[in-house]
């Protein structure tokens, strides 16, 4: 894949200026229109004339965040021609950790990562980041999808989740774990209203940031010409989880880490309520290898499944994502008949800090390889809105795992997906995977392991959730005094 420089350009930085230091409209249009006319993108204020105050500052806010010269290569490097996927090179599937060590000397190794993990997050070197930039309209929910109540009897929603189990990790290891949430554009007001309204669910507003992601426009397939979503607005989506190491430097996340102390940030995504964020054997591992950027996997459903496959690529760790992973690799197998390729992608990570600095702070700029999805995009066309019936636009997007093979140092380690993974991606309905009932049976399922663990007797039928403020391990609950037995048709929150 071709890797384009994602570094503002200096049109994009002499507009951004001109915003801060002219008070008239007109020089901030004017500027824009030049800007614009440079890459044949001018249709796009056509109708800037006839618009209100109000309007016109919208259009040009939303002008003035992009890097059109970018957006102009972008159009022929991934628009007006499509970039063939060519796996060359040894591709050789990635060494893991299991989950389990395989021997004494492995089960040694485990106990000092722990040991460092743990050390980690008791000096406030641990820092969380997820990525919740998206809306939930695939589950119906008209709102961030941060807000959906994910958890089985108090319907608590993702990010109160999240954010007690970063209170319960303040109290078990004596230091804050600082939380910075991305959004975008789209969700950026109303995650922050979400968060203010709730009070930050118990964390200190100083111990929490929201940043925006960029944005990019979408393109019209046939002309290359970016499409208006209304007379005010252009056709904007993110620019993909990958945009995440970039914005975790603009906004100034990375330099506020710094200055706390941190020098890891355990990544995630928002549809996860099963997430581990503190996870001191991923954490130490990470560490003790001298890695920059870790990964979780888990082991496939089948050699088909969706989700990107680990491997290394001339030496260096990948993720391969499925469409792109020929089937003769995909269905490989070893002489016991297990899959080859068997480590999927589940976007759980580790980074280094000044992994992500280094990345922002090169000669050349921030760089990922951009990725081309063909989208029905509805547009406005200078009269009305139209709703195509089929794929007319090109969206632009960047992955975070595409950062690996930038590491010198990468490792894996497997997990288990009863235990951390349980997305909420799909509409509930009858054999859907990866939807809200499914997760929240994974939630039930997975509390009645760590009680049975801490000797509690859970019968058939009975729903409990352990709230993450009680418990983020198994081995949280040893201390506590429990029921002895939680019965048949029960619905306890403990």
């Amino acid at each position: 894949m071709l890797s384009i420089t994602l570094a503002r350009s200096t049109t994009q930085r002499n507009l951004a200026n001109r915003t801060m230091t002219t008070t008239t409209t007109a020089d901030r249009l004017a500027d824009a229109r030049a800007a614009l006319d440079a890459v044949g993108q001018g249709h796009l204020l056509a109708q800037a004339e006839g618009l209100s105050d109000e309007q016109r500052e919208r259009l040009l806010n939303e002008v003035e965040c992009i890097d059109w010269p970018e957006v102009a290569r972008l159009i022929e490097s991934h628009v007006r021609q499509k970039p063939a996927f060519a796996l060359s090179g040894d591709v050789a599937p990635a060494p893991f950790y299991p989950a389990k060590p395989a021997d004494d000397a492995q089960a040694e190794k485990y106990d000092q990562a722990r040991a460092a993990g743990e050390q980690l997050l008791r000096d406030g070197k641990v820092a969380a980041f997820v990525v919740a930039g998206g809306q939930g309209t695939r589950l119906g929910w008209d709102a961030p999808k941060g807000t959906f109540p994910a958890s089985p009897i108090r319907e608590a929603p993702l990010f109160q989740l999240f954010a007690e189990q970063l209170l319960k990790l303040h109290a078990k290891y004596g230091a804050v774990v600082p939380w910075y949430v991305m959004t975008s554009p789209i969700n950026h007001a109303p995650t922050v209203a979400f968060f203010e309204e709730h009070d930050y669910f118990g964390l200190s507003p100083e111990d929490v940031m929201l940043f925006p992601q960029a944005m990019m426009p979408a393109i019209d397939m046939q002309s290359g010409k970016c499409l208006l979503a209304a007379p005010d607005a252009l056709a904007l989506s993110p620019n993909g989880h990958g945009g995440s190491l970039k914005a975790l430097y603009a906004s100034g996340a990375i330099a506020d880490m710094k200055q706390r102390g941190v020098t890891q940030i355990s990544y995630f995504q928002v549809d996860n309520p099963l997430i581990d964020i503190g996870d001191p054997l991923f954490l130490g591992l990470h560490r003790l290898d001298g890695a920059q950027m870790s990964s979780k996997s888990l082991p496939k459903r089948d050699a088909m499944e969706k989700v990107g496959n680990f491997a290394l690529v001339d030496g260096k760790m990948s993720v391969i994502e499925y469409s792109n992973m020929p089937d003769e690799l995909a269905t490989q197998t070893d002489a016991d008949g297990n899959l080859e390729f068997n480590a999927g992608s589940i976007a759980i990570h580790v980074i280094a800090v000044d992994f992500v600095a280094s990345l922002n702070e090169g000669e050349h700029g921030f760089s990922l390889p951009w990725n081309r999805a063909e989208k029905k995009v509805s547009f406005f066309d200078g009269a009305e809105t139209v709703d195509p019936a089929s794929p007319n636009a090109v969206k632009l997007e960047t992955f975070v795992f595409d950062a690996l093979p930038m590491c010198e140092r990468s490792i894996v380690l497997e997990t288990v997906r009863e235990d951390e993974f349980g997305p909420i991606k799909n509409a509930p309905g009858d054999g859907v995977q990866d939807s809200p009932d499914t997760a929240k049976q994974l939630q039930v399922d997975r509390a009645k392991r760590w009680l049975s663990h801490a000797g509690v007797r859970c019968d058939d039928g009975s729903w409990v959730e352990v709230k993450p403020t009680t418990a983020v391990c198994a081995d949280d609950l040893e201390k506590l005094d429990l029921p002895a037995r939680i019965e048949a048709t029960s619905r306890v929150v403990i």
